[in-house]
């Protein structure tokens, strides 16, 4: 079997922070343009469940036999991520998950895993999920450059959109960015020109002009060009290094979205693939301890899959953040007055018990009355019949809203007002849920909202995540 890529999907969260407000509050110059910024009830466990939700629009989820997850910022040091996503994406309880952590290079070496996984005959098709929400110092060029995201590429054997022909890579333990396993809040790094000189343009240059040589092509026969970069000035400059055009360039979109770390090449990636046209030759690379390069080829059936909303739909759908202020509140970067309030808890037994409901997103419709209700409860609410249900997946379904509440003074809530929606649901059914990704001065009735898959809170020592409401993203 020969593995290519069957489909992409990206996610970047709804919010910008203009580099503007940082200079407001730091002073001094500042850079053009804006970064993504996830909100506070994200992480890059809940934003690589939208790029995989995006990218497996049309497809069977039982079908996918594994999930990679790769990144930097995993919410948990011991506690597999890739896990609760499969979950949230209700794949198959024997579909096999693994995490690819510590370098901004595993969403390669996740992607080079899905390849020989497939290859072998392991798996049909092998999801890749990237994300990454990291924690830059405050006043820092960290902070003005790196933004926040997800991609996600399914790989497999059959349906291929894009062809893998041809790859090479190369390891390397060169330091230039690293943060220690304990006592490091902030990632650290050695001298700039240093780490760009010997670091990243040897190291992507060497690695492309060896897949090149070995494919027997010169850069001109490239359409795009899809490639890591730290940094516009850098980025560019390997560019040339490499004899790309600028229209053989793809859009690294850092004034749009910023270096979003481990999932960024594969962001500029779905990037190229959205405007691809069969035939068009895709180069694609990597960095991060080593660098690798992908040969991709664009084949006929690229139309078929270029109505995600992947990079184009998301960039465009967006709200800006009030100020850095808000921005401090979603990153808890200060100490906060306290507000007494009753301990938040937890159990784990319960999420044993309902995960089906709070993390697969299942309600249940009576067999009796055809009426759907979530949570599952064991007596129907309308005609009250008992036991009597089949299961159905509500986080599929769109919604419209019944009706909602706004409480401006919710201690526990970081994104004031905290908005409460009552919605009616396609195909039956009517839930009680929490609003986020919202603007309380256009939330109305009537509004279409979807479910998207995010934190409720921390408590007990673990992350609670589970379903919430949104308006549409167009």
């Amino acid at each position: 079997m020969t593995a290519g890529i069957v489909s992409y999907g990206a996610y970047v969260p709804i919010y910008r922070l203009s580099r503007q407000e940082m200079a407001k509050m730091w002073g001094g110059g500042y850079r053009k343009g804006e970064k993504a910024v996830a909100n506070s009830d994200e992480d890059s466990l809940t934003m690589g469940v939208a790029a995989a939700r995006d990218c497996l629009k049309g497809f069977d989820s039982k079908t996918v036999d594994g999930l990679y997850f790769a990144s930097v910022s995993a919410p948990y040091r011991e506690k597999q991520s890739a896990s609760i996503i499969a979950a949230a994406l209700d794949l198959r309880p024997d579909a096999f998950t693994a995490d690819f952590c510590n370098s901004l290079g595993s969403g390669a070496n996740a992607l080079k895993a899905a390849q020989d996984a497939v290859n072998g005959g392991r798996a049909r098709r092998v999801l890749v999920v990237a994300s990454d929400c990291r924690l830059p110092p405050p006043n820092s060029n960290f902070e003005r450059m790196l933004g926040d995201g997800a991609a996600a590429l399914l790989i497999g054997s059959d349906d291929i959109a894009v062809t893998i022909e041809g790859q090479y890579g190369i390891s390397s333990d060169f330091l230039d960015i690293w943060k220690k396993d304990r006592n490091d809040t902030y990632m650290r790094s050695w001298e700039d020109r240093f780490i760009l000189d010997k670091g990243y343009l040897d190291h992507v240059k060497r690695v492309v002009d060896t897949l090149l040589k070995n494919q027997s092509l010169s850069p001109k026969e490239i359409a795009k060009a899809a490639y890591y970069g730290p940094d516009p000035r850098s980025h560019g400059s390997l560019g040339r290094k490499l004899g790309l055009g600028p229209d053989q360039i793809q859009a690294p979109m850092f004034d749009e979205l910023g270096n979003t770390g481990t999932p960024f090449f594969m962001m500029i990636l779905v990037a190229a693939l959205e405007s691809a046209a069969p035939g068009n030759l895709i180069l694609a690379a990597s960095y991060g301890d080593g660098s690798d390069a992908f040969l991709l080829r664009a084949g006929d059936s690229i139309s078929n899959i270029q109505d995600r909303r992947g990079m184009k739909h998301h960039l465009e759908s967006k709200m800006a953040l009030s100020g850095y202020g808000k921005y401090l509140r979603y990153r808890d970067l200060m100490e906060w007055e306290k507000t007494p309030m009753p301990p938040a808890e937890s159990s784990v037994n319960v999420y044993y018990r309902e995960e089906k409901a709070l993390i697969r997103g299942y309600g249940h419709r009576c067999r009796s009355c055809g009426k759907v209700q979530f949570p599952p409860q064991r007596l129907c609410m309308w005609c009250q019949d008992k036991d009597q249900f089949d299961d159905v997946r509500i986080v599929d379904k769109k919604g419209k809203l019944f009706t909602y509440s706004m409480d401006e003074r919710a201690v526990f809530a970081l994104d004031l007002p905290n908005i409460l929606v009552i919605a009616d649901l396609e195909g039956g059914g009517r839930i009680y849920n929490q609003a986020t990704d919202r603007d309380p001065d256009k939330i109305e009735v009537g509004m279409e909202l979807e479910f998207t898959f995010r934190k409720f809170h921390e408590a007990s020592g673990f992350h609670n995540y589970s379903w919430k409401l949104q308006p549409v993203r167009c």
